[in-house]
């Protein structure tokens, strides 16, 4: 599958920890997750953007910005992946990858490279109930193996769960402990508007996020809130 390319946002504060960078989106999913505030880009019905725009707006920030993050979608589902980012990175940018997981051969040949100087993974859900999440068949072993590349990999890193209101307390003790040991780890709140699936679920109240925070420093590092109140660590 050829890489397309469905938004920019030319200047984020937030998304590279720590950096100036901009966000590159990717169209086409492999998952169907019922809270995506990206529908557009999943289902395709979002407008292309011309690579060449993409490589001249990078050259016009060369100085300004420090990094790329490039995200979707789910940006390792295409094979060509790799040779996008090595353009990026002979431009002299920094390059952050957001996934899914679901591509751990993909994620070692970008580390390997050294392509890619940060990478965030959303962990969804506890292993039994990723289907019921993400709403596709999944491959587990590979969720697993994608984990645990990260956490050897040497480069920074994060993983991170939405709140979404059918994950419960224990479903996310489960979570803690797959990533058990992780240096940074951000529980996000659930957003429930234009999402990829109508649903009358409401958030659970910010008070939740930060019981479940307390709860997950007994397993992993770093751990950060992304309430409706902003971002607390």
């Amino acid at each position: 599958m050829k890489m397309e390319i469905g938004g920019l946002q030319k200047l984020s504060l937030i998304d590279y920890p720590g950096r100036l960078s901009c966000i590159i989106f990717t169209i086409g999913c492999n998952f169907r997750c019922s809270y995506c505030y990206n529908p557009s880009l999943v289902e395709g019905t979002c407008g292309r953007i011309p690579q060449k725009e993409i490589f001249s707006f990078l050259r016009k920030r060369k100085g300004l910005l420090d990094g790329v993050i490039i995200t979707g979608g789910e940006p390792t589902i295409h094979n060509d992946l790799p040779d996008f980012i090595q353009r990026i990175k002979k431009m002299g940018f920094l390059v952050g990858l957001e996934t899914n997981g679901t591509n751990p051969r993909m994620i070692k040949k970008l580390i390997s490279k050294r392509l890619i100087d940060y990478i965030a993974m959303d962990v969804k859900a506890p292993l039994k109930k990723y289907k019921e999440i993400v709403n596709v068949e999944v491959d587990l072993d590979k969720i697993k193996e994608s984990i645990d590349v990260i956490m050897n990999s040497g480069i920074e890193y994060e993983f991170r769960t939405t709140c979404y209101p059918l994950l419960t307390k224990d479903d996310f003790i489960k979570i803690f402990k797959l990533i058990k040991g992780a240096k940074k780890y951000g529980i996000q709140q659930f957003l429930d508007k234009n999402t990829l699936m109508d649903t009358d679920l409401k958030p659970y109240p910010d008070k939740f996020l930060y019981e479940l925070k307390k709860i997950s420093e007994d397993y992993v590092e770093g751990v950060e809130v992304r309430a409706s109140g902003g971002i607390s660590g």
